[in-house]
């Protein structure tokens, strides 16, 4: 994200803030960052400070978006957005009253390649099945997508991709089926999900931190099976995603427009992966 912002058009580097001063000091030395904050509060104190983004552990993205909203800063929020569809709620709700913007930083949907995969599937006929997946091995205990009050699991790091991209293609489903392993330390490490719509469709989902590395996108119609590799990860190939997110986001807040990602979106996806977290019990 750091050279994504100092790369974009319509962006600059003016402040870091970390629990470690020492690490947001190499960092800032790295990408050329004006200078340290102390603190986070020193962060949104910062009267040149238009925009923040937000790339802390799940469990802390709500706290920190409405103090940023509440400081008068935009926002650009690591996903998932929440915890749960509640919190995306609130936090939209005080994005509204604040007349700031905010928006979910799923970088993967401004990546050229991508879009032009989804926008293929629109109109007749529309695909029958999606089948989307992402896993990776985890093992360090201590990291902290494995932490439960962090708000860990598969589902909330990995899983959150494939429920949107499900959802870009066939909407919301009526029907939601699901199972889980949850690991030693409290957290879903592997979850699977069957959804089906009222169009007469239906999607798998599969995402873990027990695999090697997987990912994939495929979508079944009456025409043929359509299948997008790296869905999720794809960087400078040659789009550079991450700066494209920014630089869209930069725009909205210049212009005083929409993001492109709504909050609407980032809540229901929200409630999908409620739904999923349900019917796993997990």
């Amino acid at each position: 994200m750091l050279p994504a912002i100092g790369g974009s058009r319509n962006g600059r580097l003016v402040s870091i803030a970390s629990r470690d001063p020492a690490k947001a000091q190499q960092m800032a030395s790295q990408h050329s960052i004006a200078r340290v904050a102390a603190t986070y509060e020193a962060l949104l104190e910062d009267r040149e400070v238009d925009a923040v983004y937000i790339p802390l552990v799940n469990s802390l993205h709500k706290e920190w978006t409405l103090r940023a909203l509440a400081a008068g800063k935009h926002v650009l929020c690591e996903k998932p957005l929440a915890m749960n569809a509640f919190e995306a709620e609130e936090m939209a709700a005080a994005a509204a009253r604040s007349g700031q913007c905010l928006m979910e930083a799923f970088m993967y949907r401004f990546h050229p390649r991508t879009r032009q995969f989804v926008e293929g599937l629109r109109g007749d006929p529309s695909p029958t099945h999606v089948q989307a997946s992402f896993g990776f091995p985890l093992t360090d205990s201590s990291n902290f997508r494995l932490v439960k009050d962090l708000g860990g699991g598969a589902l909330m790091d990995v899983g959150c991709y494939t429920a949107s991209a499900t959802r870009w293609i066939l909407g919301e489903p009526d029907t939601v089926l699901a199972q889980g392993r949850v690991g030693d330390t409290g957290v879903d490490l592997t979850v699977s999900a069957l959804l089906h719509f009222e169009r007469g469709s239906d999607a798998s989902l599969w995402c873990s931190f027990e695999s090697a590395e997987e990912q994939g996108l495929t979508a079944v119609t009456s025409k043929g099976t359509f299948t997008l590799t790296t869905p999720f990860t794809a960087w400078r190939d040659p789009d550079d995603p991450y700066q494209l997110m920014v630089e869209s986001f930069a725009d909205s807040v210049i212009r005083g427009e929409p993001v492109a990602i709504p909050l609407e979106e980032s809540i229901a996806n929200m409630r999908l992966i409620d739904r999923i977290r349900d019917a796993a019990r997990i």
